[in-house]
């Protein structure tokens, strides 16, 4: 598959500012959801990146360092989980979507935006393109800036609660993670809609904070 088919199709017709716009953890049991929209370079080239679920930790990493320093602009949008809770997970991940790609209208006069699978309501034109981080070349790129940047907040997490093992699962309900939140209880921060932390909460099972 060509990454560059999707970008290469608008540079053709004069337009220049492309953003790429893609989110990670509708899944976990707690913590945001994040979204990233990422405006690359007309000539950029980084061989090897594709949807970030398909890459290691290692090279997501470094390909996020990449990825921010030789991009023209990028927004980050988080949204958390109690607004999760509150608007559900599929409406919080085009919030998020949307307040990433206003940080970047912030820096520049973006185009069009790329979007992996979800529609969103925005004024300026939009594709819509199902598995879009392994399609296009900027989805991709944001994909990955999204990846790190929650995991980054789940390694935080765990430094203060080790007992929960974030580091390995991010928040997503293993069952590992399953068994320590009935050993446990739930801590700040979990999705108290999603059906295992329902469970806990029926069970009465003590907050540690």
């Amino acid at each position: 598959m060509n990454l560059y088919e999707y970008e290469n199709e608008l540079y053709n017709k004069g337009i220049n500012y492309i953003g790429g716009v893609d989110e990670v953890g509708r899944g976990p049991l707690i913590g945001p959801v994040v979204a990233s929209c990422v405006v690359l370079p007309k000539n950029f080239i980084l061989e090897g990146l594709t949807d970030s679920k398909k890459l290691s930790e290692k090279k997501r990493n470094q390909f996020y360092d990449y990825i921010i320093n030789n991009c023209v602009a990028y927004g980050i949008g988080v949204v958390s989980p109690e607004e999760i809770d509150e608007i559900n997970i599929y409406e919080a991940s085009r919030k998020a979507m949307l307040i990433a790609i206003d940080k970047v209208r912030n820096k520049i006069d973006l185009e069009h935006v790329l979007i992996d699978a979800m529609p969103i309501d925005i004024d300026i034109p939009t594709t819509s393109i199902i598995k879009g981080d392994s399609k296009s070349i900027s989805i991709a790129a944001a994909s990955v800036v999204a990846k790190v940047t929650r995991d980054k907040m789940m390694y935080e997490l765990d430094k203060e609660y080790p007992m929960y093992g974030f580091a390995s699962h991010k928040g997503y309900p293993t069952k590992k993670h399953i068994e320590a939140i009935h050993k446990y209880g739930l801590i700040e921060g979990y999705r108290k809609t999603y059906g295992p932390v329902k469970e806990v909460i029926d069970e009465k099972v003590n907050y540690i904070a």
